[in-house]
């Protein structure tokens, strides 16, 4: 498999020769407001520019998988510039209903067993944050990725970690794991994305897997930096299996 940030939790990911566009956020930098409530509020998200093309990301694209529809997963630059056929896979209902509203023809319900193209794609449970903050996030999903020919991959969306987080590691025991690090938080109500501790949770709960970070430094209520991550995982010694990419950077495995 080959596994490449684009940009905040947008991948592209290539597995069993198929080509994956992962939470679409396709924006030129600086499109849309600073969220509310949070840091730089100066700063208009995305922070950052697109490292490559739109074209080099969409051509041979096979399907895209969209956790939430939170804006940072799945803007209105997706909506406009993806392909009206191309095969769209969401977490529940009601999200397939809005995406079809912005004209999308070809949408399927991720299940406990999805197939496609012989990839098996399992919907995971998730929590964008913890307490009072889930009333305000709503729903949200990870998905796991298991072919014979490949290492289980699993995307754990947009989620901090809690107990259905390591039931998904005990269960699928996956040999990749890509998390989204960047701790973003509003001003009160505490993490809604992994932050460095939950990271160390993920490596005890799956000490043969690498661990990527993504979802760091794109938006304006990111709390944790790369730099932060990469001098936390030397202190405690997980830096061999936690990989920080940069935008635009890939991993083959």
């Amino acid at each position: 498999m080959n596994i490449q940030l684009i940009r905040n939790a947008t991948l592209v990911v290539r597995y069993a020769g198929k080509k994956f566009l992962i939470d679409p956020f396709l924006a030129e930098k600086g499109a849309y407001p600073p969220f509310r409530n949070s840091l730089r509020q100066d700063q208009n998200n995305p922070l950052v520019g697109l490292p490559t093309s739109i074209d080099t990301m969409i051509c041979n694209l096979d399907a895209v998988i969209v956790t939430h529809l939170h804006l940072d997963h799945w803007d209105d630059a997706a909506k406009k510039v993806l392909p009206k056929d191309v095969k769209i896979f969401v977490q529940n209902d009601a999200d397939a209903a809005e995406v079809e509203k912005a004209g999308f023809r070809n949408i399927e319900v991720l299940q406990e067993n999805t197939v496609f193209a012989n990839i098996r794609l399992i919907k995971t449970k998730g929590e964008h944050g913890r307490g009072e903050l889930l009333q305000r996030t709503g729903h949200v999903c990870g998905v796991i990725l298991k072919h014979p020919d490949e290492k289980t991959l699993y995307i754990a969306g947009d989620t901090v970690w809690y107990e259905g987080v390591r039931e998904t590691i005990e269960l699928h025991k996956p040999g990749i794991i890509v998390v989204n690090g960047g701790d973003n938080q509003y001003l009160q109500g505490g993490s809604l994305v992994m932050g460095k501790e939950d990271i160390y949770h993920v490596t005890q709960a799956a000490p043969h897997a690498k661990i990527i970070s993504v979802h760091m430094e794109a938006v304006n209520h990111w709390t944790l930096s790369r730099e932060q991550l990469k001098s936390f995982t030397q202190e405690k010694g997980i830096s061999s299996k936690v990989f920080v990419p940069n935008d635009g950077e890939s991993y083959t495995f």
